[in-house]
C-alpha cells in the first residue's frame, strides 16, 4: 500500500527527491544518518538538525518554506496536540494556509473561532486589495525553490496521519475543506494558485485513505461470510458488522468530501483565467479517475477531459490527452469509456493536427491507443465511410462502389499512421471482416502495378498497400496479424479448413503470374520487399506445376535471391531466408530441386563474399562489405549450418589482428563463430563421434573463448563510449554465457565427449559479471533511444540479465557468487530486471536444497557493499543516495516474500538472515553498523515479539566495550535499531493468527468513531461564488465494486459481461490480446541458434 500511496503523490508532483523517513527513527537523528538524507551541504544539514531541536519554536509556514524535512516530524506533533487542543492546532494549520497563500494578517484564534468562514475570507482578499501579499507560489527565490513541493507533502503527510482519527472527526478537515474552497474562488491569483493545489492535493490523499479502507472493507466482509457460514449469530458477528458498517461510513465520508472539494473548486478552476491552474486541475482528475475508479470513472466527471481538449492553451490541451492515455491504458476502463470516446473522438482526431507541435504528438499517440483499444468498427464507420468525401455520398461497404473505392478510403487513414507498421496492422485488423475490398485481390495487385489509372500511388501508399495485402492475406489463410494474449495455436473445424484452403487458392491465383512483377518493381524498396517476399510463404505452391506455371516461381526465387544480396536489412534477409528455405519444403519435384539448388548457390556465394570482404578489410578497405555480408551470414546461419572449413579460421583472425574495427563487425563476427561452433556440435554424432570431429570442435571452442576472455577483460575498461560499445558488451556477455551452458562439464561428463565439457574459473565469472552489471546500469533514457533499431531485442539489458540467470539456473556456474549478484540487483533497474530476478528465486525455490535464507543475505551484504564503495570513493551525494535507497528497496522486496504462513514456517532463515546481519554490521565498528538500518529492519518486522529479546541482548552485548562516544551519526543507525527492537517487542504482537493485529487495530478507532457522524454542511463562503447548481446529490452512490480502487494486482474477468456501445464490437478476448503489443514482443534472447537444444 505504501508503494501505490508513493506512485500516487510522485504522479502529481513529478518524482521530486525526498528524505528518507522510518516510523521508529528520530527525526532529528535520521536527517543526519549517512546517505539517506537527499544530499546538501553541511551548513543546510546543521540549519535541519537545529530546527528539529527547537521545533516548538518554528511556525509551520517556515518549515513548509525552508525546512521541508520536518515536515513529517511537525504533522505528528499536530496530531498528538489535536486530541488535547483541538482549537490550537486548527488555528496552526489555517494560519500555515493563509501564510501560504502570501497573505501577512493579523488573526487570532478567538477571532477565527468565532468568526465565519466568508468574513475571515473577505478580510484577506482586503489585504490583497492593499498590497498585504508576498507571491510564494510563483517566487523565482532559491530559497522557496521546494516550497509547492513541501506544502504538497504537508497536507498529504496530514492526511495520512489523521486517517486513524482527526480525519473523522466531522471538525478538522470540514474546517480545511471550507477555507480551501473559498479561497480558491477569490480575485488574487496567488490565493486561487495556492488553494487550488491545497484542494486537488486534498482530494488525491482522500483517495489514498479510501483505497485503503476499501481492502480493509472487503477483507471483513470475506470474514463476516466465512463466519456467517459457521454460525447465524454471535459477538463475533457481531463485531464484524459494526466493523463492516464503520467502515463503510468512513469511506463514504471521504467520497462525500472529495465530492463537494470537486463542486465547490474543481468545477470552477478547470475554466481560470490562469492557464496552469487549469493544467493542474486536469492533471488531478486524470490521477483521481486512474487510481479511483468506483467513483471518477463517470460522464459527469470524464467530460470535464473531453471540454478541455478544446482549450485556447496548448499545454492544458496536452494535459488533458496525456489524462486521457493514462485511462485508456487500463483495460477495465474501456466499457465505461464508451460513450465518452462516442462523444469526443473527432476532436481526439482533430488534435492529431493540432498547430502546437506537443500537442499534436501526444494526439497522435492517443488515437494509437484508441485503435488498439479495438474501435476499428468506430474508425471505420465515422472516418472512412462518412467524413471521407466520394463520388457517392452516403454509400457504404462495397454493394454499391467498385474495391478501388474503399482502398483509397484505408490509404487515407493508413496515410496518418505510416511509419507504424504495428499501428496498420490493428487498424486491417479490425477492418477486414467490414471491408470486402480488402479481400479483392486482384484490385489490389493492379493498383500496385500502376494498372489502373483511377489511383496514383505515392511511395507511402505503395507501401501502405504492400502491407494491407500482406496483413489481408495472412489474416485470409488463418494466421493471426496481431499477438493474441495466450499464443495458443489456432485449430479449425473441417469447413473452416475448406474455406481457408480455398483463399489460399485465390490468392495464389492471383499472384500466379504477376508475384515476378511486383518483385521486380518493388525490389529495390526496403520497405516494401520485406511484405512482398513474405507473400511465398502463403502460397499454395503446387499450383504453379497444376497451372504449367513452373517459369513464374523460378523467376520469383530468382527475384529473392537477388534481393537477398541487395538489402542488408535484418526483416528483409530473414523473409528472403524464410521463403526459400519454404519453397525448399513446400515444393515438389523439380520445383523443389530448383530451390535447392537456388539455396545452395546462394550459400556458396554468400561465404565467398564474406571471404572476399575479410580480405579487403585486412588490405585496408571499408568495413562495409564485411558488416552487410556478416549480417547475411547470420541470417543464414540461423536457418541451417554453412559448411566451409576455412571460414571460422579467417574470422578468428581478423578478429584477433585487428582490434581496431568497428565493434558492430566485431559482434557480428563473434555472433558468426559462436553458429559454427553451434553447428558443428549438433553435426556430431554423441555415441560414435569420430575423433576428428571432436578435435576440430575443440579448436573452434577454445579460439571463440579466446577472443571472448579478452572482450570480458578489455571492455569494462574500454573509453569509448556509444550503442556500438553497449552491443558489443551485450553480445560478448550472452554468447559467453551460451557457451558456458553448451559445453557445461557435468552435461558431458562419463561421455565419449568429455574432453568438449568446460568449467569456467572463478576469476573469469567475476569479469563476467562485472560486464554484466555494467549493461545493466545503462539508463532507461538510454535504452529508450535505442528501442527501434535492429536486433536490440538480442542485445539489451534484460537478454544480458536473462544470460545470466540462465547459468544459475542451469547450474553451469558456481551459485554462491553469482546467484547473490544478480539477486542484489532485484530493486534497482525497472519492472522487467525485477520480473526476471523474480522468476530466477521462483526456479531456485523448486530445488530441494536451496538455501534462501544464504541467498538473501549474501544479496544484502553486495548491495550494501556497492553503498560503502560509493561512501569510500567520495563520490557525489546523489550516488550515494540512490545506492543507499537501493539497498533498502531490496532489503524490503526480499522481506517481503516471507508473508502469510511463510513468516511461521520460514521463521529460522529469516533469524538467521538477521543473526548473520548483525555479526557482520558489528565485524567493523561503527563503519558498517548502517548495515543494520538498511537491510535488516524489514526482516525484523516479519519476527514474532518472543523472538525480539534474544535478537536485542545480542546487539546490546555487542556494544558494551565499544566507544560509542566518537561520531554519533555513525552511531545512529545502532540507536534506530535498538529502538525498533524495543518497540517491536512492547507491542507484544503474536504472529500466530494474523487477523489479530488487525482486529487489535480496529478497537481502538471503534471506540473514537462509534459516535454518529453528523450530516456534512454545505460548503462555506457562498459570498464569494455560486455553486451552479451542481450539488452532491446529483451523482450516484459509491457502488459496491470497490475493487477498482485496488490498484494493478486485480483483475476482472467481469468486464466482458458489460454491454459496450454500438459502435465498439471487439470483444473481451481482443481488448486482451492487445494488451501483449503494448508491452512488446520480444523474439530470441541471446545468441540464437541450435544451442537451444544442446545447452
Amino acid at each position: 500500500m505504501e508503494e501505490t500511496l508513493a506512485t500516487l503523490r510522485r504522479s502529481k508532483r513529478g518524482r521530486p527527491p525526498k528524505p528518507r523517513e522510518e516510523d521508529h527513527a528520530d527525526f532529528v537523528e535520521e536527517a543526519d544518518a549517512a546517505g539517506l538524507a537527499p544530499p546538501h551541504s553541511k551548513r543546510k544539514r546543521a540549519a535541519s538538525a537545529a530546527g528539529a531541536a527547537s521545533l516548538e519554536d518554528q511556525p509551520l509556514i517556515d518549515i513548509i518554506k525552508h525546512n521541508g524535512r520536518l515536515i513529517s516530524h511537525a504533522v505528528k506533533k499536530l496530531v498528538e496536540d489535536y486530541e488535547s487542543n483541538k482549537n490550537s492546532v486548527m488555528f496552526q494549520i489555517l494560519a500555515m494556509l493563509f501564510e501560504a497563500c502570501g497573505a501577512k494578517h493579523e488573526i487570532y484564534p478567538d477571532y477565527l473561532r468565532e468568526s465565519d468562514v466568508d468574513d475571515i475570507v473577505l478580510s484577506l482578499v482586503d489585504l490583497a486589495r492593499k498590497g498585504l501579499v508576498e507571491d510564494n507560489y510563483s517566487t523565482k527565490q532559491k530559497d522557496l525553490k521546494h516550497f509547492k513541493e513541501n506544502l504538497v507533502t504537508f497536507w498529504d503527510s496530514l492526511v495520512l496521519e489523521c486517517q486513524n482519527g482527526p480525519l473523522f472527526d466531522d471538525t478538522l478537515f470540514q474546517k480545511v475543506k471550507d477555507y480551501v474552497v473559498a479561497l480558491s474562488c477569490t480575485p488574487p491569483r496567488v490565493y486561487r494558485q495556492v488553494a487550488s493545489l491545497v484542494g486537488l492535493q486534498l482530494v488525491t490523499s482522500f483517495i489514498s485513505v479510501a483505497k485503503t479502507l476499501s481492502g480493509q472493507r472487503e477483507t471483513t466482509q470475506r470474514q463476516l461470510n466465512a463466519e456467517k457460514k459457521k454460525q447465524s449469530d454471535g459477538p463475533l458477528i457481531e463485531s464484524l458488522n459494526n466493523r463492516l458498517a464503520l467502515t463503510h461510513e468512513n469511506i463514504t465520508y471521504l467520497e462525500d468530501l472529495m465530492r463537494k472539494i470537486f463542486n465547490g473548486l474543481f468545477m470552477h478552476r478547470y475554466r481560470d483565467v490562469d492557464p496552469e491552474i487549469r493544467m493542474s486541475c486536469i492533471k488531478s482528475l486524470g490521477i483521481w479517475v486512474v487510481s479511483y475508479p468506483s467513483l471518477f470513472l463517470q460522464d459527469i466527471y470524464l467530460k470535464y477531459l473531453g471540454w478541455t481538449l478544446n482549450d485556447k492553451n496548448a499545454g492544458v490541451r496536452r494535459t488533458s490527452i496525456l489524462a486521457l492515455q493514462s485511462l485508456y491504458e487500463v483495460e477495465a476502463n474501456i466499457p465505461s469509456l464508451g460513450l465518452f470516446t462516442e462523444r469526443f473522438y473527432t476532436r481526439m482526431i482533430q488534435l492529431a493536427d493540432d498547430i502546437d507541435v506537443s500537442v499534436a504528438v501526444s494526439a497522435i499517440g492517443l488515437i494509437k491507443q484508441l485503435l488498439r483499444r479495438a474501435i476499428g468498427e468506430l474508425v471505420y464507420d465515422h472516418l472512412i465511410a462518412q467524413n471521407i468525401k466520394t463520388s457517392q455520398p452516403g454509400a457504404r461497404d462495397g454493394e454499391n462502389e467498385p474495391s478501388e473505392v474503399h482502398i483509397g478510403r484505408m490509404l487515407q487513414i493508413l496515410r496518418e499512421f505510416s511509419d507504424d507498421p504495428i499501428l496498420s496492422s490493428y487498424v486491417i485488423d479490425d477492418i477486414w471482416d467490414d471491408m470486402k475490398a480488402m479481400r479483392d485481390w486482384r484490385c489490389m495487385i493492379s493498383v500496385l502495378l500502376d494498372e489502373n489509372p483511377g489511383i496514383e500511388l505515392t511511395d507511402m501508399d505503395g507501401t501502405n498497400l504492400v502491407r494491407m495485402l500482406h496483413a489481408s492475406a495472412k489474416k485470409a489463410v488463418g494466421e493471426r496479424i496481431i499477438p493474441a494474449m495466450d499464443n495458443r495455436k489456432l485449430y479449425y473445424n473441417k469447413g473452416q479448413k475448406e474455406t481457408l484452403e480455398n483463399s489460399k487458392r485465390e490468392i495464389t491465383s492471383a499472384l500466379l503470374t504477376r508475384y515476378p512483377h511486383l518483385l521486380r518493381k518493388y525490389m529495390s524498396d526496403k520497405a516494401k520487399i520485406s511484405p512482398l517476399v513474405d507473400m511465398m510463404v502463403l502460397l499454395k505452391l503446387e499450383m504453379y506445376s497444376f497451372k504449367r506455371q513452373e517459369k513464374h516461381f523460378k523467376a520469383a526465387i530468382d527475384l529473392i535471391t537477388d534481393a537477398f544480396f541487395k538489402h542488408g536489412e535484418k526483416d528483409a534477409l530473414r523473409s528472403c531466408i524464410k521463403a526459400i528455405t519454404f519453397c525448399c519444403t513446400d515444393c515438389q519435384a523439380d520445383l523443389k530441386d530448383y530451390a535447392e539448388n537456388k539455396l545452395k548457390n546462394l550459400e556458396d556465394e554468400l561465404v565467398l563474399k564474406v571471404k572476399t570482404a575479410i580480405k579487403e578489410v585486412e588490405a585496408g578497405d571499408d568495413e562495409y562489405s564485411l558488416l552487410v555480408n556478416l549480417k547475411r551470414l547470420y541470417e543464414l546461419q540461423l536457418s541451417k549450418p554453412v559448411k566451409n572449413e576455412s571460414l571460422f579460421d579467417d574470422m578468428y583472425r581478423i578478429l584477433s589482428h585487428l582490434r581496431e574495427m568497428d565493434n558492430e563487425v566485431k559482434s557480428f563476427l563473434l555472433l558468426n563463430m559462436y553458429l559454427q561452433v553451434a553447428w558443428c556440435l549438433h553435426a556430431i554424432d554423441g555415441e560414435n563421434p569420430s575423433e576428428t570431429s571432436i578435435d576440430e570442435l575443440f579448436s573452434k571452442q577454445s579460439s571463440l573463448f579466446d577472443q571472448l576472455y579478452y572482450y570480458l577483460v578489455v571492455l569494462p575498461t574500454y573509453q569509448k563510449e556509444g550503442r556500438s560499445t553497449t552491443v558489443l558488451s551485450c553480445r560478448v556477455c550472452i554468447i559467453t554465457a551460451e557457451m558456458w551452458c553448451l559445453f557445461k562439464k557435468s552435461k558431458y561428463s562419463s561421455t565419449r565427449l568429455e574432453s568438449l565439457g568446460y568449467l569456467p574459473q572463478v576469476d573469469m565469472v567475476q569479469k563476467f559479471w562485472k560486464l554484466c552489471e555494467q549493461q545493466l546500469n545503462i539508463s532507461d533514457e538510454t535504452e529508450d533511444e535505442d528501442a527501434n533499431e535492429e536486433y536490440i531485442e538480442d542485445a539489451n539489458r534484460d537478454a544480458v540479465n536473462i544470460a545470466a540467470t540462465k547459468l544459475v539456473l542451469a547450474d553451469t556456474v558456481p551459485k554462491d557468487y553469482l546467484g547473490p549478484e544478480i539477486v542484489s540487483h532485484y530493486a534497482s533497474h525497472g519492472a522487467s530486471t525485477t520480473e526476471i530476478i523474480k522468476h530466477l528465486i521462483t526456479s531456485l525455490k523448486k530445488n530441494a536444497d536451496f538455501d534462501k535464507g544464504a541467498l538473501f543475505f549474501e544479496a544484502l551484504k553486495r548491495a550494501y557493499e556497492r553503498y560503502m564503495t560509493h561512501v569510500n570513493d567520495g563520490e557525489n551525494q546523489t550516488l550515494t543516495g540512490k545506492s543507499y535507497s537501493e539497498c533498502q528497496d531490496l532489503a524490503s522486496r526480499l522481506a517481503g516474500s516471507y508473508v502469510g504462513a511463510a513468516r511461521t514456517k520460514n521463521k529460522s532463515e529469516i533469524l538467521k538472515i538477521i543473526q548473520d546481519g548483525v555479526s557482520f554490521a558489528f565485524a567493523d565498528l561503527p563503519n558498517q553498523l548502517s548495515f543494520l538500518e538498511a537491510a535488516l529492519l524489514p526482516f525484523v518486522s516479519k519476527l514474532p515479539s518472543a523472538d525480539i529479546p534474544d535478537i536485542l541482548a545480542d546487539v546490546e552485548k555487542r556494544t558494551q566495550d565499544a566507544d560509542m562516544n566518537g561520531d554519533q551519526s555513525a552511531w545512529h543507525p545502532y540507536f534506530t535499531f535498538v529502538e525498533h527492537l524495543r518497540e517491536k517487542h512492547a507491542k507484544n504482537e503474536v504472529l500466530h493468527g494474523e487477523e489479530k493485529p488487525v482486529k487489535r487495530r480496529g478497537r481502538p478507532r471503534k471506540v473514537r468513531d462509534v459516535p454518529d457522524v453528523p450530516k456534512v454542511p454545505d460548503v462555506r463562503g457562498k459570498k464569494l461564488f455560486n455553486d451552479d447548481g451542481h450539488n452532491s446529490s446529483d451523482e450516484e452512490s459509491i457502488s459496491a465494486s470497490d475493487h477498482h480502487g485496488h490498484g494493478e494486482d486485480e483483475d476482472s474477468e467481469d468486464d466482458a459481461n458489460q454491454p459496450l456501445i454500438n459502435t465498439i464490437r471487439s470483444s473481451a478476448a481482443k481488448l486482451r490480446s492487445l494488451k501483449v503489443s503494448q508491452q512488446g514482443t520480444s523474439s530470441r534472447k541471446g545468441a540464437p541458434g541450435p544451442s537451444g537444444s544442446n545447452s
